[in-house]
């Protein structure tokens, strides 16, 4: 049994801990910094100045800096980012309300570009210097150059305004909008669980696109990053030694190659689904969906720091916590960093 010990676990969440600490640090330094009135974008700009005094004072923004740090990692404790100026609403609920809809997308995401990118390195490995392998480079050297709103735009002119192969912007269409009761949140998972198989095929039909054109530069750099692991265990002996026992290349792929190579595909699936948390932000602006990179953005136009900075901070833990995750898992199951922890 593959065995992660104590004091390794230990470490590597002290690491995550000191890392969120420092997200932390800086995300209230930005706050502080940016030319920003959190003040005036919630009284108003004609307000009273005594008014204007009254909700600096409320905000604890009269308050030395160090106690201002100390308030925050309170709020943040309690789960209390503040209160949202573009909503009026507490924004732990905005963003519970917006993260389901971006958890779905880059979710989707990044089942596509696992089941496309794997299977594309392998074989683009296996015939290396073939046509095959020449096309897999010329698909992953797209997808890391060109940007993802130029794949969105371009996606909808052609399969939704000159095709109609696909639904428009947003998660469904208008009139389908309210009739599923949220659940877990997840639009397709909610219209299964409730019966309403229309509304789960227009959803569908609004998610494919998006979750393909940002799934696209996943996939990009999970098959160069397949084909490049794939062929460094090509060239080992135990592969050699199989060819030349007159192994089928695909058993050889399959039954040898591809358990070697697990463990480090694990971490790059980990960096490409929080890469897509964070990547969904302009593919969400492009897509008008109503994630926390919409979300995001719209805080952004009006200066609202709380919505900003508790965005930041979420989608900045996932990040660290799937790293941190695949980490452990790289741990458990090399052999040799067990032995390197002893």
């Amino acid at each position: 049994m593959k065995e992660l010990s104590v004091a390794e676990f230990g470490r590597r969440l002290a690491h995550l801990l000191v890392s969120l600490f420092i997200l932390l640090c800086v995300t209230f330094v930005i706050g502080r910094v940016l030319p920003t009135d959190p003040v005036g974008a919630i009284v108003g700009e004609l307000a009273d100045p005594a008014a204007y005094a009254a909700m600096r004072m409320r905000l604890g923004l009269d308050l030395p800096i160090y106690r201002q740090f100390f308030l925050y990692l309170n709020g943040l404790a309690h789960g209390d980012f503040g209160t949202a100026v573009l909503t009026g609403n507490p924004v732990s609920s905005d963003l519970a309300q917006a993260f389901p809809a971006t958890f779905e997308l880059a979710t989707l995401a990044v089942i596509i570009s696992t089941f496309v990118g794997v299977p594309l390195g392998l074989v683009a490995a296996l015939f290396r210097d073939s046509m095959i392998d020449k096309v897999a480079r010329v698909v992953a050297l797209v997808g890391h150059s060109i940007p993802v709103f130029w794949f969105g735009i371009v996606g909808l002119v052609i399969f939704y305004a000159g095709l109609n192969w696909v639904g428009g912007p947003g998660r469904v269409d208008v009139f389908y909008e309210g009739l599923v009761t949220p659940q877990t949140g997840l639009l397709l998972i909610d219209s299964l669980l409730q019966g309403e198989t229309e509304i789960f095929w227009n959803a569908l039909g609004h998610i494919i696109l998006p979750a393909v054109i940002l799934a696209y530069a996943a996939m990009a750099y999970i098959t160069r990053m397949t084909r490049s692991f794939t062929l460094e265990q090509l060239s080992q002996d135990y592969v050699i030694a199989a060819r030349a026992k007159g192994v089928s290349p695909t058993c050889t792929i399959l039954g040898h190659v591809l358990p070697n190579i697990a463990v480090q595909l694990i971490t790059i699936l980990a960096i490409s689904y929080g890469g897509l948390l964070e990547g969904a932000v302009v593919t969400e602006i492009v897509f008008s969906w109503p994630g926390i990179g919409q979300y995001m953005t719209n805080a952004l136009m009006i200066g609202d720091m709380n919505a900003i900075v508790a965005a930041t901070i979420i989608v900045g833990f996932i990040f660290m916590f799937l790293n941190f995750l695949a980490d452990v898992a790289y741990a458990v199951l090399d052999p040799r960093m067990r032995e390197a922890a002893r």
